[in-house]
């Protein structure tokens, strides 16, 4: 079983989407601040290009199957011969991440015109980008129970809250609050990576945190902490294998 599974699956898929681009473009105008459901960038990337206005909480369902449904990304990245090393278990899914954001960054198997600097890609790529961010700084506060006692600590106690409800939909953070919780430097970085302006990449880290709070607390509790900590340690170590960078 994996938490965030089909979380990654959905971002990935999203990512090497040669229309994603031009569906959901990065530097552009956003809300900036928009509370509820999986928020404007987003609920882009995981409901299918629509907005938090059209979103359905119900269309986004945690999965627990083993597969991952990530046979065609892996087909796609790597080569149908090594798809069984690859779902196998949960650092499967740090490969995933690590061959779309080498691919995007470092050439591999994407073509010259979506590792332009110009156009890394749409909002599935900035969200793929972000996603090493989120689980490091949640292993670097001490895994979940002590990220949630982090965001508790500064005053968001009604949003983690949320986060971990199954029935409230995710009270997502203020974009312009984020550098209490992620370095400037770390979102110019992701910004000069993929093209987004910061404020896109400061609304991407506030939706995306909650999501992954919401797949690691699947019973609106903290039972499955274990599980959950060896999945982020797992994931990130797959990531630093293939990109070298991530600490």
């Amino acid at each position: 079983m994996s938490l965030l599974g089909n979380l990654v699956s959905q971002v990935a898929r999203s990512a090497m989407d040669p229309e994603d681009r031009q569906r959901n473009p990065v530097n552009q105008r956003i809300n900036p601040r928009r509370t509820g459901g999986l928020g404007d960038i987003l609920g882009s990337v995981l409901g299918g290009g629509t907005q938090t206005s059209g979103y359905n909480p119900q269309q986004y369902e945690r999965r627990s199957d083993n597969g991952f449904g990530l046979d065609d990304i892996i087909g796609g990245l790597t080569g149908a011969n090594q798809r069984g090393d690859m779902s196998s278990g949960a650092g499967g899914l740090g490969d995933i991440l690590g061959s779309v954001l080498g691919g995007q960054m470092g050439g591999g198997q994407m073509s010259g015109s979506q590792t332009s600097r110009a156009g890394f890609g749409g909002k599935g790529m900035l969200i793929a980008a972000l996603m090493p961010m989120v689980l490091s700084w949640i292993k670097r506060n001490g895994g979940l129970s002590g990220a949630l006692s982090k965001i508790t600590g500064m005053g968001y106690e009604n949003q983690a809250r949320s986060w971990m409800s199954n029935q409230e939909v995710n009270d997502n953070l203020d974009p312009n609050e984020i550098t209490r919780l992620f370095d400037e430097s770390e979102i110019q970085q992701v910004a000069a990576h993929t093209g987004a302006n910061e404020m896109e990449v400061r609304q991407g880290l506030a939706e995306l945190l909650p999501e992954v709070m919401n797949q690691l607390t699947p019973n609106g509790n903290l039972e499955n902490e274990p599980e959950a900590n060896e999945e982020i340690d797992q994931i990130i170590n797959q990531l630093s294998n293939r990109l070298g960078t991530l600490k």
